[in-house]
């Protein structure tokens, strides 16, 4: 004998609408710690790479007797050097958020050697900046 079993029951509207909300409550608590724990790991992606960049510069100068005036000469030789022991980089990499590094050489923050930065996370600069002369604290 079979049964034709009309006893299933199905979910009401008000239950479907508490568990939507409490994934809303959910997602608004955990969003903003992801959020924010990536932009952190970007800013020390930056200050990981302006660190490489100094180092490769660096090198450059012990080889040559001065700092180059682009980065692009700690990958390719420039012209009449003789003295280039290079690459010193594979390539010249961009910050975490695709800009391009900012070099000066003389540094006005670094007057005796150079300054290396990038414009942070908006690619405005100003307090968002990230570079070889600012406390790394401050990048946190």
């Amino acid at each position: 004998m079979l049964h034709n079993s009309n006893n299933r029951r199905g979910f009401t509207l008000v239950e479907i609408l508490a568990v939507l909300v409490i994934l809303a409550t959910l997602a608004a608590i955990v969003l903003p710690n992801v959020v924010g724990s990536t932009e952190r790991a970007n800013k020390v992606s930056a200050v990981t790479q302006i660190s490489s960049l100094s180092t490769a510069l660096q090198r450059f100068e012990v080889d040559m007797g001065y700092f180059p005036s682009r980065l692009q000469d700690l990958v390719t030789e420039p012209k009449g050097s003789g003295k280039w022991h290079g690459p010193y980089l594979d390539s010249i990499p961009k910050d975490p958020w695709q800009n391009e590094y900012t070099y000066e050489c003389p540094g006005k923050h670094n007057p005796k050697k150079f300054d290396i930065s990038s414009k942070g996370p908006k690619g405005e600069g100003g307090a968002s900046t990230i570079g070889n002369w600012v406390d790394a604290d401050s990048n946190k």
